[in-house]
């Protein structure tokens, strides 16, 4: 390094935003997960003792600390210590990685531990390509990521890491975050006075969402943008840092575990019949960028899925909401979700329209039975073979009901669809048993015993989903 770089190296170091200054020196600067790299904890020992020797994998939310962690790692261990990003970097720079890590072993027996940042971004070629030297203890991996690893990097460099979760960072965890920026006169403004209201910390901390690089980019803009008065001072308002931050950060991929995990909050937030929490993780999604239509076709199906014959209407409404939203788009096409939201939220819950499951299994595993000849076609074939010969038409009975066989003979008597108590469904089941009961008297069937059969088979009840 000559001394134009030695100089550009030492302006670009000043010069850098307040949260790349303030990234943590030490372990004992290291603010927050305290489960992982608290006092005692086995990760902080092996840094420590410069004894990581299996490979990790941080998986986090964003300015959680895990580059910081690899960062302190390096700074700990005798080890060559090599750094990439898997947006950059392919197949021909891990080679570089290897062959090098290869040449120091061989003349130093010197270990490699290698950092992979976003290492969920590298396909499974690329993973694959650096298993085999993971497995043969040549290169240490310091994986990290957003994504859950157990989807999105490959199980077999899983199985040889030790995963480690970090969470988003606690409000007093942020508030020491905060006040070390501030108080820092070297890497912070602590040679600046710089004076905030208890409200616009409170805010500034609140709006960052666990974050500490938004916290300290939002404390930065604040900082710089605000004119020191006479007396050299910076105040910064509320206001000054509900302009500086005007948003909370919301965690949400379209395609990663956010995502499932906020779809599956809201839907089981509506099946418990939580207008409130539904109404949250509803709103979540749709600040966070989600398609409307997405969520609209989650709610058709929890109206056959969990309120069925309950409330008849749930489908309607959320079919309903649907077709509006395509006429009014956003904003204003909020309120109809919103409504569907909160009807079917609201509305008795049922899940025996899954009887369909029960119906299915039977089907796959006993196979189709017969047509009964009075239930055939009576159009073409009533004169040479006798379809339909023998049915009753229920509307030319009293009540427009009469006993007659609908199931084939090996299914006489079975009942597939149970339904509920609940709503609607409970003037269903009410008809339904005088029917059942009707139709078993005219048929000679014994139903007491069929019931008793019908409950104890497990095809007959339909499946629990998620």
């Amino acid at each position: 390094m000559d001394l134009f770089d030695h100089a550009m190296k030492e302006r670009m170091a000043q010069e850098a935003p307040l949260a790349a200054r303030m990234r943590p020196q030490t372990l004992d600067e290291y603010v927050g997960q305290e489960h992982i790299i608290g006092e005692g904890k086995l990760l902080r020992r092996a840094i420590q003792a410069d004894r990581l020797f299996s490979s990790i994998i941080f998986t986090g939310p964003p300015g959680t600390g895990k580059t910081t962690l690899a960062r302190l790692i390096a700074q700990h261990t005798r080890a060559y210590f090599e750094n990439i990003s898997a947006v950059l970097a392919g197949v021909a720079d891990l080679r570089r990685v290897i062959a090098d890590a290869t040449e120091r072993r061989r003349l130093h027996r010197q270990r490699t531990i290698l950092f992979v940042d976003e290492v969920h971004r590298w396909n499974k070629a690329q993973q694959d390509a650096l298993l085999p030297h993971v497995e043969s203890g040549m290169i240490t991996l310091i994986g990290a990521t957003t994504e859950n690893p157990y989807f999105d990097v490959i199980p077999a460099l899983v199985s040889r890491s030790r995963i480690f979760q970090l969470q988003p960072l606690r409000e007093e965890d942020l508030l020491k975050i905060m006040e070390r920026a501030l108080a820092d006169p070297e890497r912070g403004y602590g040679n600046r006075q710089v004076e905030i209201d208890t409200e616009a910390r409170e805010h500034l901390i609140a709006m960052s969402g666990g974050d500490a690089r938004n916290l300290l980019n939002a404390l930065e803009l604040a900082v710089e943008t605000t004119s020191p008065d006479e007396n050299g001072r910076v105040h910064i308002t509320l206001a000054v840092a509900e302009e500086s931050i005007q948003r909370r950060a919301i965690l949400y991929d379209r395609m990663g575990d956010a995502h499932y995990d906020t779809i599956s909050a809201f839907i089981k937030s509506v099946r418990g019949s939580d207008p409130d929490a539904a109404l949250y993780w509803m709103m979540k999604m749709i600040m966070a960028g989600e398609d409307p239509r997405f969520i609209l076709r989650r709610l058709i199906i929890l109206a056959g899925e969990d309120i069925g014959l309950a409330d008849p209407q749930g489908l309607v409404v959320a079919t309903a909401a649907a077709q509006a939203y395509e006429y009014v788009g956003l904003p204003e096409g909020l309120y109809p979700i919103a409504m569907a939201t909160i009807y079917l939220a609201t509305a008795p819950k049922s899940n025996s329209v899954g009887a369909y499951h029960s119906v299915q299994e039977w089907l796959a595993r006993e196979g189709a039975g017969s047509v009964p000849i009075h239930l055939m076609d009576a159009n073409r074939d009533a004169k040479g073979f006798g379809h339909g010969k023998g049915y009753k038409y229920p509307h030319d009975f009293p009540g427009h009901f009469t006993p007659q066989q609908y199931l084939p003979d090996g299914l006489l008597g079975h009942e597939f669809y149970h339904p509920s108590e609940q709503g609607f469904e409970a003037q269903i089941a009410r008809r339904l048993e005088e029917w059942r009961r009707a139709q078993a008297e005219g048929l000679g069937l014994n139903r007491g015993e069929k019931n008793e059969e019908d409950h104890a088979n497990p095809a007959a009840d339909p499946p629990r989903r998620e």
